[in-house]
């Protein structure tokens, strides 16, 4: 993105010690709760807002710790309610936005992609234009969209990882929502300059995610006895990226990250999907034990349609000039999401 419009921006130091008003939207979802908390604890002078319309995956209990901070306060609503945005904006000093509000789910999104659309893009939209009503020619506020690699769609087993210049090729109805809420954000900057930054995620990982992704899905289904489905061949190929490094990057860019700019956010850990649910069922025989290997649980089942084969991402600008690097690495992390669930299965019984 580019730099037009009426803001002169003056950018922040990482460790930015000013007070600010975060607006973090779908904060009681899995990465959302675990950057509120994140904040909170990093940032003791903040104020935070948690906006969620507590849908199926968005979960309060994920959040019983922060419940009571005085900096915090949860708002139940929806992102496309303009008139409650419009009451937000004008009872709190909000000068951060987070947007992690999405309908997220691929399968979901083959089955109904109209929520998608609605969430996604108009939602997103809803977010813009309160923030052009109340942000008019400040320059010291930022609005940071939280979105995906899907947008880039499906790369050749041999290309070179994208990077931020590359072509936006959404192959599922939930990557092509997210592609029209990132072109909104361009839009939207080159239009009226407002100071927008976007983050592209890798497959994210960690403690309460909630059960329909893959590494939960399959870590609850094998202390169940149930099948562990793998679509089609099992080779389909993801970088995994554990949410607190997810959490720093995010901190990172809100606020040492180039307004109108895109950062991609990934750890390297490049698997395919047949190797990550089985390096799950060997942990399981170890932390776990059943009554056979868990492995012969693993059931190939047919592919979903419009299956991108292999995400990859180039992150070489975000540490070359935010100096951010994963702190975790991919064992250690994926034992700490297995202990977790271990810990808390009976909740998902």
């Amino acid at each position: 993105m580019g730099g037009r419009g009426k803001f002169q921006y003056h950018l922040p130091d990482t460790m930015d010690n000013a007070t600010h008003t975060l607006l973090v939207t779908g904060g009681a979802g899995f990465i959302g709760s675990h950057f509120v908390r994140h904040w909170l604890a990093r940032h003791p002078r903040d104020r935070l807002i948690n906006l969620d319309a507590l849908t199926y995956a968005g979960n309060l209990q994920n959040l019983r710790d922060v419940a009571d901070n005085p900096r915090y306060r949860f708002v139940h609503g929806d992102i496309c309610d303009r008139a409650l945005l419009e009451r937000l904006f004008a009872e709190e000093d909000i000068d951060r936005v987070v947007h992690f509000a999405a309908e997220s789910h691929v399968d979901r999104s083959i089955h109904g992609p109209a929520a998608f659309i609605r969430t996604n893009v108009e939602g997103t939209l809803a977010l813009l234009e309160s923030v052009r009503a109340h942000w008019d020619g400040d320059t010291g506020r930022r609005f940071l969209h939280v979105s995906t690699d899907e947008v880039y769609g499906s790369l050749d087993t041999d290309a070179a990882p994208a990077d931020e210049t590359h072509a936006c090729r959404p192959n599922s109805p939930y990557a092509a929502s997210k592609a029209a809420a990132d072109h909104l954000l361009r839009a939207w900057f080159e239009t009226w300059g407002l100071p927008l930054l976007i983050t592209r995620g890798a497959n994210n990982y960690g403690p309460s995610q909630f059960a329909e992704k893959l590494i939960p899905r399959m870590i609850l289904n094998a202390l169940a006895g149930r099948p562990l489905p793998v679509y089609g061949d099992g080779l389909n190929v993801r970088d995994w990226l554990y949410v607190e490094d997810h959490c720093h990057a995010i901190e990172a860019v809100l606020q040492g990250g180039r307004p109108g700019e895109t950062y991609n956010i990934g750890a390297g850990n490049a698997w395919r999907n047949i190797d990550i649910v089985r390096r799950i069922c060997e942990r399981l025989d170890r932390l776990a034990p059943g009554p056979r290997p868990y492995h012969e649980l693993i059931t190939l089942v047919p592919d979903r349609p419009g299956h991108d084969r292999r995400y990859a991402i180039d992150c070489g600008k975000i540490r070359r000039e935010l100096g951010w690097l994963p702190r975790h690495d991919f064992d250690s992390a994926l034992e700490t999401t297995l202990r977790w669930y271990l810990h808390h299965r009976d909740e998902y019984a």
